[in-house]
């Protein structure tokens, strides 16, 4: 992500343990986020005895700190050095109202066979007493790997890279606006989703009619700058057939510049799109560029007007520090590797998630029936090899609630020949995850990000949105 994640800090301390222990793990704690590259804001050594929130009074001088700074803060980290004070750090949270993910650590005696007064930590109990706060007071948390460890520990180092993924996750779906650009194709009632549920989240549909998107694709002259410079995009994006007209190029970069310019104008950070068959019918070409181009930039857009699927994208964007995301069909079996199976799209792969060269030609199977001359714009490419994150998340009107599943697994250079963007994954307990989809009524689409973020979005789905999240890892 190109925006430097910011949190708040509270370190704590209780008047019976050492002072020490609080100005020390304070140190600590600066110096960690700066070396992973986070700022932190936190009260002052000259502002709280020791720079540690201990009593009612520091809480207040806390919260306001916080709330000066709300716009800046990402998340909230606590930092027990010592048994600390868990009144005054969850008033202190309380009384900010940042609505932002909290982290709780807890620091590892110094030496666990010398506990004699003045040596001990006793953060192991603490942690208890805040969690216990915290849950009374309704603040969700995130926990440490272990109950308690050091900071400078790498499992540490872990969590913190985990929980700024967690921060990146709800704050960006609590303020995400997704374009919904068409009506969903009339074959597939399977991308049918709820406004309402996912606007309860903070997640914003803004929605256009295709003929809007038309009109203004219509009305660019052949020779505007942006088309100019779209042009020049499509043919450095990827390999076109010379068999492709320079007019067939032009029509489609004039398609993405009024998709373009649409998604900015109402401030769209992702979209969904009616890629078939009005696009090809009544404007010529396909919409499978224009998605994979804007995906290729951190905006990722989802086939069949698939509102929920393009949510499932962008939080795996999220989640991967912006990594593009790829939208495949849980499609067909890999023979007798019960563990592996074929994914595929048209398709609109951005090009660094296939992650080799693409080709920009026409659409196959739609070609067939819409006529190639009206499917020009379809990537066309195998994934390459490597780690992989799936994740889906599904409004379910019947049980009025969003449900969500993620897991992990790997893409394989296995053989394959196959039409449009293809790929081989490997997953292990495949057939108990497609029983479970099944069962549940999940989609047979699918969002997949290259490296592994289940955990954290498993955390950021269930803990922070409420959530019903299933993690098959």
């Amino acid at each position: 992500m190109n925006t430097k994640q910011n949190f708040a800090v509270i370190v704590t301390s209780r008047n019976i343990f050492p002072a020490q222990l609080a100005i020390q793990e304070r140190l600590n704690i600066s110096a960690k986020l700066d070396e992973l590259g986070f700022g932190f804001i936190l009260l002052g050594e000259d502002e709280v005895p020791n720079g540690a929130v201990e009593t009612y009074s520091d809480a207040k001088k806390c919260a306001a700190l916080f709330k000066q700074r709300r716009d800046d803060i990402n998340g909230v980290i606590v930092v027990l050095p010592n048994f600390g004070d868990e009144q005054a750090v969850t008033q202190a949270i309380d009384m900010a109202q940042l609505n932002v993910p909290v982290l709780v650590q807890a620091c590892d005696e110094t030496d666990a066979t010398k506990l004699a007064l003045g040596k001990r930590r006793d953060s192991f109990c603490g942690k208890l007493s805040l969690c216990n706060n915290l849950y009374q007071y309704g603040i969700p948390f995130t926990n440490t790997t272990y109950h308690t460890c050091h900071i400078n520990d790498d499992i540490f180092t872990e969590d913190l890279n985990r929980f700024a993924a967690v921060c990146r996750v709800v704050n960006g779906l609590r303020s995400a606006r997704i374009g919904a650009i068409g009506a969903r194709p009339e074959a597939f009632q399977t991308v049918r989703f709820s406004e309402k549920l996912l606007q309860a989240s903070g997640i914003k549909v803004v929605t256009v009619d295709l003929s809007e998107i038309f009109s203004a694709a219509d009305g660019l002259k052949d020779d505007a700058t942006d088309v100019r410079n779209k042009v020049k995009a499509i043919k450095n994006y990827g390999k076109i057939p010379t068999s492709v007209s320079d007019d067939k190029i032009v029509k489609q970069a004039k398609l993405s510049v009024a998709i373009d310019n649409w998604m900015t104008e109402n401030e769209c950070v992702a979209s969904a799109i009616q890629c078939w068959t009005s696009v090809q019918q009544h404007y010529g070409c396909a919409a499978c560029l224009s998605m994979s181009m804007m995906g290729e930039q951190g905006k990722p857009s989802a086939c069949e007007m698939d509102v929920a699927g393009t949510v499932s994208m962008y939080a795996l964007n999220l989640a991967s520090g912006d990594k593009p995301s790829g939208f495949v069909d849980w499609n067909n079996d890999y023979g007798n590797q019960r563990d592996k199976c074929v994914v595929t799209h048209c398709s609109n792969y951005p090009k660094s998630f296939v992650g080799g060269e693409i080709e920009i030609s026409e659409l196959d199977v739609l070609g067939e029936s819409l006529g190639r001359d009206n499917c020009f714009a379809g990537i066309k490419g195998r994934i390459a090899p490597g780690d992989m994150t799936f994740a889906r998340i599904s409004t379910d009107d019947t049980l009025g609630l969003i449900k969500a599943y993620v897991g992990e697994g790997e893409f394989t250079d296995d053989p394959l020949e196959c039409d449009g963007g293809v790929g081989v994954c490997e997953i292990p307990g495949l057939q108990g995850l497609l029983d479970f989809l099944c069962r549940n009524g999940f989609e047979h689409h699918v969002a997949m990000n290259r490296g592994h973020y289940a955990d954290a979005l498993e955390e950021a789905f269930g803990t922070y949105l409420g959530w019903d999240v299933y993690n098959h890892s």
